[in-house]
């Protein structure tokens, strides 16, 4: 097998290792298996147009042609002619999965469904264009290193969409893939980096000579390359998220055809949203319910928590269901219920991408592209679909259980009972400490609920404080219950995690309280009616509501004792500051105000999905730290020709007019006119003399006479210097070295021209210095040793 074909294999092979990292992100992955048939293709279509020969170019023009022939055929192939030539419509077909694959990407959680086209493509493409360039760098034009970067590009997405504890295996077995590629193109490569790592082998004698062996180069710089990609990572700080921290993950636009859903978190504002000066309107509600002390709007509820954050769980969704949908979890014939029908207006500003409902909804008429998730019962937005001016109809059960249904009700399914009783370890001892301490004497799941909701709304000495900051870390809800102060985030937590340490089934709701009945018999319903309350769940009776926040929303029927105390608030008086009274319309000021800004109410963001800025936030080190890595990874890649620049500048500098300083100016300037020629392809060659290394580089380079006058002028001072009795400076040397420069930038490609500007070979001087310093101080230490001596004629 020819060295080329063997490089060609390598690159093949290290490509599909690199794709590998993307096996989690869709299932089931075999996807992976038609992207090597192509690649395999393609990588023949390249060795075969270089046995041709066929210049550089001309191969690169060959396999990217058949690369689209064949996702043509594959892909487009009943919009293309013959079904292999793509045309116009071939073209817009690719537009069209793309588009629809970078909403399956923002709409589907890993792994998604390998049935999206739009996946497919982007899989099976993305591999066969990281699969050519990795063919043209290391086979067409001989160079393995820069192949490296498509590689990573590759394990980076890769990584960057994965969830799992895995990326690290992903890393190894790309980085596997990519030290072969680099040992498979040819020794005298790797035994140029092997100065780098150690120096060339002892030989008998102790005196070094040859080259390391390019697998011990590899090993050399296999072990370099995973510890610096391993070590690095662990010092950049770790930004974990707070109580109220959003997943960041979005809801994006999709392709309607079912798959999960990751959610943003609609609560991280909600204290903004509750402090405003101007209590601007969300929605107008028109409902035939007579009570509307229950009219919650609920937009998702929250049901993963994980210690420090509660958020919504990735969830299948589907088509919303035509005309009624389907009966809530959990709930028995014998609940008494009505059917409401509530008719909501949002407001031209509010951009939310959750449908805000009744709960529990029974149908809904809307317009747009909407899906429906069947657990939590909610609408999420399709394509971009938000409720910004939007009017639709909702119809909902009004859903009455007694005390005694609920308190009869028996044990939740177990797998239900599983899920939402889940706590993380970290969780303070003292959340499930206090509730046990609280609920004392309860006999029951739904005595132990009421129990909880006394606590934190009548008899715990709890205060509502909309000025409390929100707070972050598994000790949040610790402090609250120290602290007792807070608003609806910290009760809503605080109560759903304190059922669940009782085992009873528990989720955090978001939406929007009661609002305030206007003149017209519509309801108002404004930022600061924005709110979060626990939901748990009784068989029989399904998701129930419960109200622990004081002075806020209603105390629901169900709980209230016989003789409720006094401090029990009106169930039937929506919660409002009574320090102000609501507008009875949208603010007259149809312009974006300072405060409208500050909340990012204005055109495209909901006031209730804008980050949080709690004072329990990331520190600013954190932010410098996070800044300072993202400042080095930009600087890495252009390290060398930064260095080259700051080289040739002092190399080139004001020194050396003196005889003092000639000799190491002039020798300065020779070794910066021999690193340019490096870096444009002619690398030195130390055992030639001045004259005959000059001679070398105009020859190799075709210099014009010009450049190369100028290349034997500076020989010719190099050689003075060197054997002069009194050596003296010469005048215009700087000036010939950029003549040089010029005349051997003028004669090659302009490929060769931005490595030489990039990734000039010249720079592994530095690494070349470090390793010669390195080894000097090794020399020094072992010198330093004392000696241990063996006494004569002792044996060894």
């Amino acid at each position: 097998m020819s060295g080329r074909t063997r490089l060609t294999l390598c690159a093949w092979a290290a490509t599909l290792m690199a794709a590998c990292a993307l096996l989690p992100l869709v299932d089931p992955a075999t996807w992976i298996l038609q992207a090597a048939f192509l690649l395999a293709v393609q990588s023949g279509v390249g060795a075969a147009a270089r046995r041709v020969p066929l210049a550089r170019p001309l191969t690169v023009a060959a396999q990217a042609l058949v690369t689209l022939v064949l996702l043509t055929l594959v892909f487009a192939r009943q919009q293309a002619l013959a079904g292999l030539v793509p045309g116009p419509q071939a073209f817009q077909r690719f537009a069209e999965l793309l588009r629809q694959g970078g909403d399956d990407i923002a709409r589907y959680a890993t792994p998604a469904p390998l049935e999206s086209d739009g996946i497919r493509l982007m899989l099976v493409g993305g591999v066969l264009v990281i699969g050519l360039l990795v063919d043209t760098l290391a086979v067409t034009f001989r160079s393995a290193a820069p192949a490296g970067l498509p590689l990573l590009a590759l394990y980076s997405v890769a990584a960057g969409l994965s969830e799992g504890g895995t990326d690290w295996l992903w890393f190894l077995v790309a980085a596997a893939g990519y030290l072969m590629l680099l040992l498979a193109e040819g020794r005298e490569r790797l035994s140029q980096w092997g100065r780098v790592f150690g120096g060339a082998p002892r030989v008998p004698g102790g005196e070094r000579s040859g080259a390391v062996a390019p697998v011990r180069t590899g090993r050399r710089i296999g072990a370099f390359a995973l510890g610096v990609a391993l070590v690095v990572p662990l010092a950049l700080p770790a930004m974990n998220g707070g109580l109220l921290d959003g997943t960041k993950t979005g809801v994006g636009s999709g392709t309607g055809g079912g798959g999960t859903i990751s959610a943003v978190n609609p609560l991280v504002s909600l204290r903004d949203s509750l402090n405003v000066d101007e209590d601007r309107q969300v929605l107008t509600v028109e409902t035939d319910s007579e009570d509307i002390s229950d009219l919650y709007l609920r937009i998702v509820s929250l049901d993963d928590f994980d210690g420090t954050t509660w958020k919504p769980s990735k969830r299948q969704i589907t088509a919303v269901p035509d005309g009624t949908f389907p009966t809530p979890a959990g709930l028995g014939p014998d609940v008494e219920r009505t059917e409401t029908e509530t008719t909501i207006s949002a407001a031209d500003w509010y951009a939310q991408d959750w449908l805000p409902m009744p709960y529990p909804p029974s149908g809904v008429r809307v317009g747009g592209n909407w899906r429906y998730e069947p657990v939590g019962m909610t609408l999420v937005g399709d394509h971009g679909q938000n409720t910004r001016g939007l009017t639709y109809e909702v119809r909902s059960l009004n859903v009455r259980p007694t005390a005694d249904q609920l308190a009869a009700a028996p044990q939740p399914p177990a797998a239900l009972k599983r899920e939402y009783t889940e706590l993380p370890d970290s969780l303070p001892a003292v959340v499930s400490r206090t509730a046990r301490q609280v609920t004392a004497g309860a006999t029951n799941a739904y005595d132990q609920a009421v129990k909880l909701q006394e606590y934190f709304s009548l008899n715990g000495g709890f205060e509502y404080d909309t000025q409390v900051e929100v707070g972050s870390g598994s000790q949040a809800i610790a402090r609250f219950l120290e602290d007792k102060q807070g608003f609806c985030i910290h009760f809503s937590f605080a109560m759903a995690a304190m059922a669940r340490s009782l085992d009873i089934p528990a989720r955090v709701a978001v939406g929007f309280a009661p609002g305030s009945p206007q003149a017209d018999g519509s309801v108002s319903v404004g930022l600061r009616d924005a709110h979060a309350w626990p939901e748990l769940y009784f068989e029989g009776v399904g998701w129930t509501r419960f109200e622990p926040t004081p002075t806020r929303g209603s105390i629901p029927s169900y709980t209230l004792t016989e003789t409720p105390g006094d401090s029990d608030p009106d169930p039937a008086v929506p919660s409002r500051n009574a320090s102000e009274e609501p507008s009875a319309a949208p603010s007259a000021s149809e312009s974006c105000t300072a405060q409208d800004k500050k909340l990012e109410a204005c055109e495209s963001e909901s006031a209730l999905a804008t980050p949080a800025s709690g004072g329990d936030g990331p520190k600013w080190y954190a932010f410098l730290a996070w800044s300072l890595g993202g400042l080095a990874v930009l600087l890495i890649p252009l390290s060398p020709m930064l260095w080259r620049l700051r080289t040739r500048a002092v190399r080139l500098g004001a020194h050396g007019r003196s005889e003092a300083d000639a000799v190491p100016y002039t020798l300065a300037v020779w070794q910066e006119l021999t690193d340019t020629a490096w870096d444009f392809g002619i690398p030195p060659e130390e055992s030639r003399t001045p004259r005959k290394a000059a001679a070398r580089i105009v020859r190799l380079g075709q210099l014009d006479p010009t450049a190369a006058a100028a290349v034997h002028r500076v020989a010719d001072a190099v050689e003075q210097v060197l054997y002069a009795p009194r050596p003296r400076p010469t005048a215009g040397l700087t000036d010939d070295v950029h003549r040089a420069t010029a005349g051997l930038r003028a004669t090659v490609s302009r490929g060769t021209r931005l490595r030489a500007r990039f990734a000039p070979r010249s720079a592994v001087r530095v690494v070349w210095t470090a390793s010669a310093r390195w080894n000097a101080l090794k020399r020094r230490i072992s010198a330093a040793r004392p000696t241990l001596r063996k006494p004569s004629g002792q044996q060894g």
